[in-house]
C-alpha cells in the first residue's frame, strides 16, 4: 500500500475553492483523514449525544472514528478518508460552517513539526533536515514522512502533530517530504533534568485528635498512593486534569484524617513532575482539590 502523504499538489490551494469540502475531498483521496474547523481554528464540539464521552467513545483511540455518532465529534479521531461520511448531511452541514480544513498526521503517516514563530523558524533551518514545508500565519509547518507520538512545547514555539492530534491544511507546501528523523523523535524525549526543582509537598491538616487514619490501615493507604502514582504514570493525554482529579481522590479518602505524610505528597508530585506538569501547577492542582472539598 502506497504511504498517503501531503505531496499530491492540491489544484490552487484551499484558497482556490469556496467550499472547504472540496479540498477535504482532494485530501482524502490521497489518504489523508480530514476534519472541519470552525471559528477559532478549532474542531467542532460534540453534540449532546457525545457530551462528556456519554456515547462511550474512546477519545484516546489511534484510529479514526471512536463512536458510531454521524456528526463531526471527538475532535482528530473524527477525521476521516470517507466521501461517504464527509458528504453526509450533519458533515455537510459543518462543512458550509467550516472556515478551514484540518487533517490528523497520524492518520496519513505524518508528523509535523509546527513552528510558531520566526526564532523556531531558524532553529529548524539549523538544527533539522530539510522537508516539505509549509508556511503558516506566524511561522511554518515542517512535514515528515512517519509518524509518532504528539508533544506540545517540546521548546519554545515548538509543537509535534502526528497521532492523536490534528493540524490545519494550509496548503501543499514546497520542497520534498523526508522521512521522520531521529531528531524530531529525540525532541519528545524528556530527560530529566539535574537542575529540576525538588518537587514540594503540602502538610495536610489532622483533624483534631486524630494523627493517624481511624478508618483505613497503613497496608491500605500505601495501596492508594501507589495506584494514584500509577493512573498519573499511565495518563496518555488530558495529565492536567489526571493529576487533579487523581489528587482529589487521594484527599477525599485521606485528606481529613491525618494520615497523608509529607513522604507520600511528595511521590504523588514527583509521579506528576516525571510527566511533565509543573511544581507550580502541582500545587495549583493540590490547593484546588483541597478547595473543592472544603479542606
Amino acid at each position: 500500500m502506497t504511504q498517503p502523504t501531503l505531496s499530491r499538489r492540491v489544484r490552487g490551494g484551499m484558497s482556490a475553492h469556496p467550499e472547504p469540502l472540496r479540498t477535504a475531498l482532494t485530501l482524502a483521496a490521497t489518504g489523508v483523514p480530514v476534519l472541519p474547523l470552525r471559528h477559532g481554528k478549532v474542531p467542532f464540539g460534540n453534540c449532546h449525544r457525545c457530551a462528556n464521552n456519554a456515547c462511550g467513545g474512546r477519545p484516546n483511540m489511534k484510529s479514526a472514528g471512536p463512536c458510531r455518532c454521524p456528526g463531526v465529534c471527538h475532535a482528530w479521531a473524527a477525521a476521516t478518508t470517507d466521501p461517504a461520511v464527509l458528504t453526509s448531511p450533519a458533515w455537510t452541514a459543518a462543512w458550509r460552517r467550516a472556515v478551514s480544513i484540518a487533517y490528523h498526521p497520524g492518520g496519513a503517516g505524518l508528523t509535523v513539526v509546527d513552528l510558531d514563530d520566526t526564532e523556531a523558524v531558524a532553529w529548524a533551518r539549523e538544527t533539522l533536515p530539510a522537508t516539505r514545508t509549509v508556511e503558516t500565519t506566524r511561522g511554518e509547518h515542517w512535514i515528515y514522512r512517519g509518524a509518532m507520538r504528539s508533544v506540545n512545547a517540546v521548546r519554545d514555539g515548538v509543537d509535534i502533530k502526528s497521532t492523536m492530534a490534528y493540524a490545519r491544511y494550509l496548503g501543499p507546501g514546497t520542497g520534498t517530504m523526508t522521512a521522520l528523523p531521529d531528531a524530531v523523535r529525540a525532541l519528545a524525549v524528556k530527560e530529566p533534568s539535574p537542575a529540576r526543582p525538588a518537587p514540594q509537598a503540602l502538610a495536610v491538616p489532622a483533624r483534631a485528635g486524630s494523627g493517624e487514619c481511624r478508618h483505613r490501615t497503613p497496608a491500605y493507604l500505601d495501596r492508594g498512593i501507589a495506584m494514584a502514582e500509577q493512573r498519573i504514570t499511565a495518563a496518555r493525554s488530558a495529565v492536567h486534569a489526571t493529576v487533579y482529579r487523581t489528587f482529589l481522590a487521594v484527599l477525599s479518602t485521606h485528606g481529613r484524617c491525618g494520615c497523608l505524610t509529607d513522604a507520600h505528597i511528595t511521590r504523588l508530585f514527583t509521579a506528576a513532575q516525571t510527566k511533565g506538569e509543573t511544581v507550580r501547577h502541582c500545587m495549583d492542582a493540590w490547593t484546588n482539590a483541597r478547595t473543592t472539598l472544603g479542606l
